[in-house]
This record gives structure tokens, sequence and C-alpha cells, in this order.
């Protein structure tokens, strides 16, 4: 989405701004403290219900990569502990950059939607395992879109930004079917080709793919109606 000629524009820079530094950097911290805890929490669970199935520790790492839930909280982790420790490495500066913080953003909000949408009902975890649950689809996109709508100022946004926050989900669903076509394993049953075939799959994908647009294109919206940042902000 390109700005409108009348529009003034837009301030590309990094975050954290310089006000609110402290409550956007404090902010920040929480969120990746949080986003750690719960990706090494669930590290732990995956591994080691894999150890005890007989399977190895790759095998296990195997698995938590399988989950597009468990990639998309390890970015939040590393992309927020980039924000609030004002990372200066390349990598870093790549993490701070507002369209790159709102990709993330909009990722773990489509995990949680999707997940409270269509998996929640399937399975009734307990104890320490229903709050790693909580966390992960629920306590994370809220923080991270409050984060987003608190302290990420209007900031240049491009037609090629918004096609490339659509490598991420394409990559992940074409990684995934070609994994389950050598192991049988597809961690989501609404991509279960040995269940649904390849057909309906693709179906469930488009619709997928297509929510996804209609989220992204939601925040394209509210920051092309946001005002304009004060220079002095800028980082």
């Amino acid at each position: 989405m390109s700005p409108r000629p009348d529009d003034p524009p837009a301030v590309d820079t990094e975050l954290p701004l310089r006000t609110p530094s402290v409550a956007s950097r404090s902010m920040a911290a929480a969120i990746a403290v949080v986003a750690w805890i719960a990706f090494g929490a669930q590290t732990n669970v995956t591994v080691h219900r894999l150890l005890m199935r007989g399977f190895g520790v790759v095998e296990g790492v195997e698995r938590l990569t399988s989950y597009l839930t468990n990639l998309t909280v390890l970015a939040v982790a590393i992309g927020f502990t980039c924000i609030a420790m004002r990372a200066r490495s390349r990598p870093g500066r790549f993490f701070r950059h507002p369209p790159v913080v709102t990709a993330i953003v909009v990722y773990i909000v489509f995990v949680g939607i999707a997940y409270n949408a269509l998996l929640r009902y399937l399975w009734t975890p307990s104890g320490l395992r229903a709050l790693l649950n909580e966390t992960l689809h629920t306590v994370l996109p809220l923080l991270c879109t409050l984060y987003w709508l608190l302290f990420v100022p209007r900031f240049r946004l491009v037609l090629r930004d918004c096609l490339l926050w659509l490598v991420y989900p394409l990559c992940y669903l074409f990684v995934t079917l070609w994994r389950g076509s050598t192991t049988d394993f597809y961690p989501y049953p609404f991509i279960d080709v040995d269940r649904l075939g390849y057909a309906h799959v693709l179906v469930n994908a488009l619709l997928l793919l297509l929510g996804f647009v209609v989220l992204m294109s939601i925040f394209v919206a509210i920051n092309a109606r946001r005002p304009q940042p004060p220079a002095g902000e800028e980082a």
C-alpha cells in the first residue's frame, strides 16, 4: 500500500523510539521474557514427550519446529529481545524496523486466532500445560498487539513489504507438506494430506492464507490512519 500524495511522509525508523523509550523497552523486555520462557517450556515438553516414545533429541527438535506456533513464538522472542536491548548489529537493526515488528505481530496474532477458532476444542490440557497453552496462543498475541498499538509509529509501507510478509506462511506450508510426505506427520488436522488428500488440504491452505491476508490488511489500514509521529521521536 503506497501513501497518498497528500499524506505527510511517514517516519522510517527503528524501535524503540526515544520517547517513550523506557515504557517501550520495558514492555518489549517483558514480552521477550514471556516468549523465551514459553518457548523453552514448550521445547522441554515436546522433546521430553518424544524421548519417552523412544525417539532422540533431534527428532524432538524436528517435531518442535513442525508447529507454526513454536516458530512464531521464537520469532517474537528474538524480535522483542532486539527491541529491548536496542541491538545495533545488522540482524538486530533488521528486527527493530517497524515493518518487521508489524509482520511478527501479525504472525503471532494469526497463530492465536487460528488456534482459538480451529484447534482449541480438540484437546483440553490441564495444569502447567494449560497455562503454557494459554501463554502461547492468547497472552503473547494480546501483549504483542498492545505493544504494536502503543509503541509502533506510523511507517512507510509499500506493496513489496506486504508481499514479503507472505513469504513466512507460504514457506511454512511448503516445508510442512514436504516434511509430511517424507515422515507421514502433519502437525495440524486441516493440512493432514493422508486423511484429507491434497485437493482438500490446498483448499484449506488457501482459506487460511485468505484469512491471513485479511488480518494483514487490518494492520495495514490501521497504520495508514495513524497520526504522523514527531520528527524528534526518531531513534
